[in-house]
């Protein structure tokens, strides 16, 4: 059996909220509820929104932190860290044939 490094895997990538009292504070000064930012993120549910706000929860996924950023008018590097992970790369084991 032979092992093959896959060249093209990556670690998983995902955003964490900065500060939660920032984006509290943007939501106030442009009256934004959690039900339109969430919408706006692209979830069907308030939810996860209502739990970021409340600091129960800190990470997201990329997509909807951008669209989160990009509907406050904020540079998503003001309000999110970007986090990739650094396990070993993955290995494909491949049959040999005889």
């Amino acid at each position: 059996m032979n092992i093959v490094k896959n060249p093209r895997a990556i670690g998983g990538l995902w955003m964490e909220l900065r500060d939660r009292k920032m984006l509290q504070r943007l939501m106030i000064v442009q009256d934004v509820s959690n039900r339109t930012l969430a919408k706006a993120a692209g979830w069907r549910s308030h939810s996860y929104m209502n739990r970021l706000v409340k600091g129960e929860v800190k990470t997201l996924e990329p997509e909807p932190a951008l669209r989160i950023a990009k509907f406050l008018g904020v540079g998503v590097e003001d309000l999110f860290l970007t986090h990739v992970s650094d396990f070993p790369e993955r290995e494909v084991k491949k049959k040999e044939t005889v």
